[in-house]
């Protein structure tokens, strides 16, 4: 059951303020969430922020696995199973909302359960506590995709989780490891650049309704 509105607050008021944040093109316009988890947030009376988080970092692993599939078709992934982890991998914070403006890692295994208890696979809930870890040695290509859609949409660089990346689209494409980082580097540039416009996005929408 969703999580009643706050009180002496509508429904109508609370649906609406996570619709637009669902729905709202943005400048530039951002791609709107797979429609199984734009459910889930609506199910959940997601916090409207966090969709609009969800929704910018969706966008920023869309354009990521399309450059990768066109400049690496070599490295084997799974481009659906990426976006709709990019789409749902802080869901844990309708648990713990303090996470949306503040650090903390509760969220993780909390999405993970959350997204399980919703009848999700645990192939794809997995995104929700592996975004912020990559250092296990069997972490999926997947797995990295979406961590590095998850800092580059505010323009954050890891160079230790960006190697990694660059490992995998080199050993695919026969590149020397150089040739591929100097490739994505180019492209993470180019999507760094509209991170104020995510930003401002997503400040936006409220935290709470």
């Amino acid at each position: 059951m969703p999580r009643p509105p706050p009180i002496g607050l509508p429904w109508s008021v609370a649906s609406a303020l996570l619709h637009r944040a669902l729905t709202d093109p943005g400048i530039p316009p951002l791609r709107t969430l797979p429609e199984r988890a734009a459910a889930l947030l609506e199910e959940l009376d997601a916090p409207p922020r966090l969709a609009a988080h969800l929704r910018a970092v969706h966008d920023v692993a869309h354009q990521l696995t399309g450059w990768v599939q066109r400049n690496h078709p070599g490295l084997p992934f799974d481009r659906e199973a990426t976006l709709f982890g990019a789409a749902v991998h802080d869901i844990g914070k309708t648990l713990h909302p303090a996470e949306l403006s503040g650090p903390g890692s509760a969220h993780e295994e909390a999405g993970y359960r959350l997204l399980l208890t919703h009848g999700v696979p645990a192939d794809l809930a997995r995104f929700a506590r592996t975004h912020a870890t990559w250092a296990p040695a069997d972490t999926g290509t997947e797995d990295l995709l979406v961590s590095l859609a998850d800092k580059v949409w505010k323009a954050k660089r890891l160079p230790d989780l960006e190697q990694l990346v660059v490992d995998r689209l080199a050993a695919a494409s026969g590149q020397q490891p150089w040739e591929a980082f100097l490739a994505l580097d180019d492209h993470l540039e180019a999507l760094a650049a509209d991170a104020d416009h995510r930003l401002a996005f997503q400040a936006a929408h409220p935290i709470a309704a």
